[in-house]
């Protein structure tokens, strides 16, 4: 059964808890201040749509493809992304809250994360090469056999990212940001 394609089409103050969003490919789609918390989004497709001031937390994700994919002042809480299918994973966080989101296994690479609360997000497998994570407070955001190499964590805060346990080749720090390197093996920084 072929699904449904929906393009360059609006939706502005809808609950879709009452009434869910079709299972259908939308290209070009915006959804402003739209409500999905809890609701079953698997199998749908999103293409070059804009997410802005949405609550999205703990909507199911099974299948969902996000290409292209702008989650401005969302809230995401509970988001399972490793959940996602489709052939390319890649959305774009800004001003959004991820409180206790998974990346585990996610192939991340070059996603932009900007002004977003990241804490007790699980990177754990996850591939974010290239990433940016820029003015992002990561606070027990969990890093474990990750690959960072060529992130930019130069204006994020909180971290603790063991060297030793992830790939870190050529990934920007600041000074400030030494600290979250350092920090099993006990060092002080001032």
């Amino acid at each position: 059964m072929n699904k449904a394609f929906v393009n360059n089409k609006a939706f502005k103050n809808k609950d879709f808890t009452t009434t869910p969003l079709e299972k259908a490919e939308y290209d070009s789609c915006r959804f402003v201040n739209c409500y999905f918390e809890n609701s079953d989004l698997s199998t749908i497709g999103f293409i070059d749509c804009v997410f802005e001031d949405c609550n999205l937390t703990n909507a199911k994700l099974n299948g969902v493809s996000l290409h292209d994919v702008a989650f401005i002042n969302c809230k995401l809480v509970g988001m399972l992304f490793n959940n996602c299918g489709g052939f390319t994973f890649s959305p774009r966080f800004e001003g959004c809250l991820l409180k206790l989101a998974s990346f585990y296994q996610v192939n991340a690479s070059n996603v932009v994360f900007r002004n977003c609360s990241l804490q007790e997000v699980d990177f754990t497998e996850a591939n974010v090469t290239g990433s940016m994570f820029d003015d992002c407070d990561l606070r027990n955001a969990i890093f474990s056999n990750s690959n960072l190499e060529k992130a930019d964590f130069k204006t994020a805060y909180n971290f603790s990212i063991d060297p030793e346990r992830n790939r870190l080749k050529k990934a920007k720090f600041s000074v400030a940001g030494l600290k979250g390197l350092l920090e099993k093996y006990k060092i002080e920084v001032d």
